[in-house]
């Protein structure tokens, strides 16, 4: 054990004069700060992570690695949460969310996750390659095309590209119709907006497209998620979708916000690829920054420090991802041994297509727009004060405006900008009418998943 230090040795805004905030405007314009501070107590250190809710936080990536690593130890039923069953979290507090019981494969552990995690890593294997690839294309032309007709020549990134154009592509793999996909989108984004209602939203539109695809199943997620060995109830599948939707929209809107700024930041190097800039994000912006609830199974020492059992650990993927210690080696890690995906049983399913969609994301965006560039510094760029995630608030972008409607074909010229694995997926995508200026032709009406569907049809 350590021992404790004479009150003259610690410094000022540690945990010994109180829990360090990991929430707020000062969290989220200097996070490093932060984990800094809980670095000099070791491998983890207690913070809080919301008025009144304190979570033992892991911040070196050795540390994060035992913990995700070993299931028999730490597990993730938050059922076991000490202070919640000792009626000391506030009923309202932003963290019951984000760590509350949820019955899918996030929160179970053993052979109940085994089950849920099998039917949804079967079910996500099945989703073609090039077709998703074909999917984010569209959806991020669509988008580009609403914007792109400004005569400002000028767009908010984080809101009209990088946060809908997730949604967009879950809602099609899902299967979703027009208007179940407009209510599904709508629910997902007023749950992260913190709408009233939007939790009832988003499970009625759900509880029905399972309903129609029982009647009448297609080729989707949703149909292979049903028809798994694993059977499934209906609740469990809605529960499953959720935390696709949830765990995969919100921190892909981060990456390809984040990483689009890195290509267009003044620092970057010309002519590295995409997929450069999307590491980089995932090493140094982990999209999900301090989440991974664990529960240790009894009295556990963690780096000289005693976590009581059933007393929350949080895994630090930001903090981690920046050890000190790993640092000085981590030119001769593999570019994929970040911690931006998790590890262990419960490391993200689905990181092989997110990856794939951001890079497609990105450099759509450069090819359909090939001036384009930001309109402020990336240093001057602000962040979310949210301890879940790092995301950037608004990237505010220019470019030249298109003058005329175009096809939804990339047509840029960007050879730095496309992969080989987008070019041989890549074909025409069906066109339809670009943005209109104001006071033209009217959009077609209903939410954004039936624009898009009208769009794609040349509506």
């Amino acid at each position: 054990m350590q021992h404790p230090r004479e009150p003259q040795e610690i410094p000022p805004g540690c945990p010994a004069h109180g829990n360090i905030q990991m929430y707020g405007p000062s969290f989220g314009a200097d996070p490093e700060s932060h984990y800094e501070q809980l670095r000099r107590f070791g491998p983890s250190a207690p913070a809080d992570i919301a008025p009144g809710v304190q979570a033992e936080l892991v911040t070196s990536y050795d540390a994060a690695l035992y913990v995700l690593q070993n299931p028999a130890s730490f597990v993730r039923d938050s059922r076991r949460w000490n202070a919640l069953n000792e009626g000391r979290v506030p009923a309202d507090s932003p963290a019951l969310p984000m760590m509350g019981y949820r019955p899918n494969a996030l929160f179970s552990d053993g052979a109940a996750h085994a089950r849920l995690r099998q039917a949804v890593t079967d079910s996500l294997a099945t989703v073609n390659e090039h077709q998703l690839i074909r999917q984010t294309q569209q959806s991020a032309n669509y988008l580009i095309s609403q914007f792109s007709t400004d005569i400002r020549g000028q767009a908010e990134l984080m809101a009209e590209y990088a946060q809908p154009l997730p949604l967009l592509v879950f809602s099609e793999l899902f299967g979703c119709p027009p208007g179940i996909g407009d209510r599904v989108i709508a629910g997902i984004s007023g749950i992260f907006e913190g709408t009233p209602g939007a939790d009832e939203v988003l499970g009625g539109a759900l509880t029905e497209l399972i309903a129609l695809k029982r009647r009448r199943p297609t080729a989707d997620l949703t149909t292979r998620l049903m028809e798994h060995p694993a059977q499934l109830s209906d609740e469990e599948v809605l529960h499953q979708l959720v935390t696709l939707l949830s765990g995969g929209t919100a921190p892909l809107a981060a990456a390809i916000g984040t990483s689009s700024a890195l290509y267009l930041g003044e620092d970057w190097q010309m002519g590295l690829p995409v997929e450069d800039a999307i590491s980089q994000t995932l090493w140094n912006y982990a999209p999900i920054s301090n989440y991974a609830a664990h529960y240790p199974t009894h009295d556990i020492e963690l780096g000289g420090r005693v976590i009581r059992a059933n007393d929350p650990v949080l895994i630090s993927f930001a903090a981690a991802n920046t050890d000190p210690k790993l640092t000085a080696h981590r030119e001769q890690l593999s570019a994929k041994a970040h911690l931006a995906f998790g590890a262990g049983p419960h490391a993200c399913p689905a990181k092989d297509p997110a990856f794939m969609i951001a890079v497609t994301a990105v450099e759509t965006l450069l090819n359909q727009l090939p001036d384009v560039e930001m309109r402020v510094p990336f240093k001057a760029l602000t962040w979310a004060p949210s301890p879940w995630s790092r995301s950037l608030v608004t990237l505010p972008i220019r470019f030249t405006p298109r003058a005329s409607p175009q096809t939804a074909e990339p047509t840029g010229s960007n050879a730095g900008h496309t992969s080989q694995q987008q070019a041989a997926a890549a074909s025409p995508s069906p066109g339809g009418p670009a943005h209109a200026y104001a006071g033209e032709a009217p959009q077609p009406k209903g939410g954004l998943f039936s624009r898009f569907l009208a769009w794609t049809r040349g509506a």
